[in-house]
Formats: C-alpha cells, structure tokens, sequence
C-alpha cells in the first residue's frame, strides 16, 4: 500500500471537510486494490485524521463527520469488487473484470505472460494503464500473435513493452503480476470467447511464495525472448 499516496488523498479531501464525486473516484480506485487489513488501516487513518480536524479551532465537527461517513462508506464498497484468495469462472463477466480491475489498479508494475490478447476491453484497460506511465511488460506467442482480431500489434506500436515466443512450440501460460503483490493465474484466455462461450477460470492471490515463484519464471522467460 502506497501510504503517501494515502494521506495524501484523505488530506487533500478533509482539507475542505467533504469528498467530492472526483476525490471519491480517486480513493475508490485506491482502496480497490487493497486488502482487507490495509482497507481497516485507511478507515483508522481517516478516523485519526478526523479527530485532530475536530480538536482545532475552526473545525466543523458536522462536517468533517460526513467526510468520515462517506470515507468509510467507499472502504466497505465491494460492488464490482474481486477479491484476492479466490477463484472466479467464465462463461461471464466475472474473469474479464477482475483483471481489468486489477490493471486498473495497479500503481507501478504490470507483468502479463498469456497465449494471446483479443479481448478490446483489456486491452484498452492496458494501455490506459501504460498512458498513466505504469511498467507494462508483455510476454505472448508468436503465432498467436498473428491472428485475426489480436491486440498484440496494436499493444506493441502504442509503445508497450512486448517479447515473444520464438520457439517451434507455443507459450501457452495465462497469468498476470501486480505491483509485485498479487497474481492472477488460471485457463482463461484473454479474449472475448473466454468470457462468453469458454469454460473458463482464475484464481487472484496475495501468497507470497506464488508471487516468488511465477516473478521468476516471467524473467527467466523475459531474458529468453529477446
């Protein structure tokens, strides 16, 4: 959790003791990516930050009360929110939007190793992603690169770092890094028939030692695709 980046965004918005629709977007987006244990140290932060409004001379306790209610409202929001630990299936949406909302949330560092992307939707949420200045890297097959309806060209000349497969065989992986703190991994194939006809599953974790692990298979494999 980036805690400058906190106090920063409940600072700025206690400043004039309310939240407005744009500071309440801004924290959303940062509390989404939170655990629960980080999301209970924003509401404290809040609550210590509202005491010492209150406790100066010219605090609005009513106020500054209603800028309390409404930061621990967007803490408890989970609609549209996917959990970590847990695993989520296709045929629908529900693989599709967990990834895209962890692009979305991604503050530094986004490592994809997948078969293939065709589905627009993440790969517009990539290269929002990219626009904002996060490291994306890309690691795809080379054959499914070339087929009709992939994003892989399109990701590359937009500037997004991309290496791939050049073996005889392909790379079949799906998974996906975060900052260095989450891993999405699963059979779902980033594209639209994964999230509407496919069977499909991911599984989005925290656990320290699968994050080791598939970091390291995304650099070994990184430095063999030059």
């Amino acid at each position: 959790m980036d805690k400058p980046q906190l106090e920063k965004l409940l600072l700025d918005s206690l400043s004039d003791s309310r939240l407005d629709n744009q500071e309440k977007r801004e924290l959303r987006d940062f509390v989404q990516a939170l655990s629960g244990p980080e999301r209970n140290f924003v509401r404290n932060r809040a609550f210590d930050l509202a005491k010492d409004a209150m406790s100066k001379d010219d605090g609005n306790p009513a106020a500054i009360l209603e800028w309390l209610q409404k930061v621990v409202k967007v803490c408890k929001q989970d609609s549209g929110f996917y959990k970590a630990d847990q695993a989520y299936f296709s045929p629908g949406n529900t693989c599709r939007q967990a990834i895209i909302q962890q692009i979305n949330s991604a503050r530094e560092q986004i490592d994809i190793c997948v078969f293939t992307i065709s589905d627009d939707k993440i790969s517009e949420a990539i290269l929002a992603a990219h626009r904002k200045g996060i490291d994306v890297r890309i690691i795809s097959d080379n054959d499914k690169s070339h087929d009709m309806g992939s994003d892989i060209d399109r990701l590359e000349a937009a500037g997004v770092e991309l290496r791939l497969d050049d073996s005889p065989y392909h790379m079949h992986h799906k998974f996906a890094l975060f900052d260095r703190r989450l891993l999405i991994n699963g059979s779902f194939n980033w594209t639209r028939s994964a999230t509407t006809k496919n069977q499909e599953n991911i599984v989005l974790t925290y656990e320290r030692d699968l994050l080791r692990q598939f970091s390291a298979l995304f650099e070994e494999l990184w430095q063999a695709y030059k």
